[in-house]
């Protein structure tokens, strides 16, 4: 009997491109200065964009959401909701990763293939940046 493989969709360059390019307009259309990361599958910056005048301290915290969006295959609001309703516990299992609002996973029929992290505004503003990324890739790839 012969093995076969799934056939899987991965992020690419030029993919992650047009995520960060939606996500730049968007922070630009309200004046915000934030770190954008689009990472893949494995948690592993693709782009990382820092507008002009975004804090330093927001590069990892925008790759760390990101990496924890995709690790867990969800908004990181959610993860963040769960550990301010007490489930402290949760923080002990970070590992390099923000459970912080701000982290949107992109997930394309049905598979997470990577995800967005933004920091530097108010964390809802940094998961409205990142959707834009989201939805303008699903938009683009039809």
């Amino acid at each position: 009997m012969a093995l076969t493989l799934p056939l899987r969709k991965t992020l690419t360059l030029e993919a992650a491109r047009v995520a960060l390019a939606a996500c730049e307009a968007e922070a630009a259309r309200n004046a915000w200065r934030v770190v954008i990361a689009v990472v893949d599958e494995g948690g592993h910056t693709i782009v990382l964009a820092r507008l002009d005048g975004a804090q330093i301290s927001s590069v990892e915290t925008a790759v760390e959401k990101a990496r924890a969006a995709v690790a867990w295959k969800r908004p990181t609001r959610l993860l963040e909701e769960s550990v301010n309703n007490g489930r402290t516990a949760f923080l002990s299992i970070a590992q390099g990763m923000a459970i912080l609002q701000g982290g949107v996973p992109i997930e394309i029929d049905g598979a997470v293939l990577g995800a967005i992290g933004v920091s530097g505004v108010k964390a809802s503003d940094d998961e409205r940046v990142a959707l834009a990324g989201v939805n303008a890739l699903k938009a683009a790839l039809g």
